[in-house]
């Protein structure tokens, strides 16, 4: 079973989502300012774009003529909730290991 999450490292896992995901980061953009620089077609970019909003990790509106895409903030939670959960579960065997240490 896998959470929202995980959806969203899912989709990550392929390096061109992965930049179009951290170009996102500078804001709003166009499929077309996206596309340019990546070695892949603005047609890839959108189906990139559609993988990356069924994860939760970006939304779209319409700006005029154009759709802008930007990072979902609940998404990007998730993922980062996601993290969270190792990081206790690290953080807690770190703990029990030097107290048993200490005794």
């Amino acid at each position: 079973m896998s959470t929202y999450g995980s959806d969203g490292l899912t989709a990550l896992g392929d390096p061109t989502r992965r930049a179009i995901f951290e170009r996102l980061a500078d804001g709003p953009r166009a499929v077309g300012e996206l596309a340019d620089g990546l070695p892949v077609s603005r047609p890839a970019v959108s189906q990139h774009l559609k993988v990356l909003k069924q994860a939760g990790l970006v939304t779209d509106h319409a700006h005029g003529t154009r759709r802008l895409y930007q990072l979902d903030p609940a998404g990007i939670e998730a993922v980062r909730g996601y993290f969270d959960t190792f990081w206790h579960h690290a953080l807690t065997a770190f703990k029990a290991a030097v107290e048993k240490e200490e005794r």
